[in-house]
């Protein structure tokens, strides 16, 4: 570690439950800095790359704030908006998709169903990328080992799916809610790409 991340880092005092709710706390906060640098659209991949950065400093006991999270997402959004593009472009693949079943076009429920898999496996790949983004990291290289790691990982896959199911019912249940987890599922994909590392 360099002398200047040492100098950096946050000499943890508090007790082992403070912690973790100062954690869950961050989270909370985090969510809702996803959600406002996510309004414009095709940003979300990058900002929840600032998030998953974010939160990774604070797991670690290292300083960084609003300013650090601006930062990182000014950086992940250069070449992250394309992503944010070609997310959307499958996301309207798979409405055609399900228009089609709802149509009966003949052979629709089975491409529909595929479609959705698809599109949830690509959304676990986006977040596992997330997490691992840093500044000068090729999107095209993460979400390729991300995809991999997807697979691979079945474990670590599901858990992030159950997370966006939380996200979808908090928002459907109460929309603030739902901006508030987003930090939750950022965690989540931290702790599940540090997990696949110490295997």
């Amino acid at each position: 570690m360099t002398q200047a991340r040492a100098k950096a880092r946050v000499e943890p005092g508090e007790s082992r439950f403070a912690q973790g709710f100062a954690l869950f706390a961050e989270c909370l906060l985090t969510g809702v800095w996803i959600a406002v640098a996510s309004l414009g659209v095709v940003t979300y991949p990058a900002a929840f790359a600032a998030g998953a950065r974010h939160l990774g400093r604070r797991m670690a006991h290292e300083r960084g704030g609003a300013r650090e999270f601006v930062a990182d997402f000014r950086a992940a959004v250069r070449h992250g908006w394309l992503v944010g593009v070609a997310g959307w472009a499958a996301v309207a693949v798979v409405w055609v998709d399900v228009r089609a079943v709802r149509d009966g076009l003949p052979g629709g429920p089975p491409v529909g169903a595929v479609g959705l898999l698809a599109l949830i496996g690509a959304a676990v790949a986006g977040l596992r990328a997330a997490a691992e983004w840093h500044p000068g990291a090729s999107w095209r290289c993460l979400l390729a080992r991300a995809g991999r790691r997807t697979v691979l990982d079945p474990a670590g896959s599901f858990l992030l799916v159950g997370g966006l199911a939380v996200v979808v019912c908090s928002a459907w249940f109460s929309a603030p809610l739902g901006v508030a987890v987003l930090g939750a599922v950022a965690a989540a994909a931290v702790a599940v790409e540090e997990r696949h590392r110490r295997r």
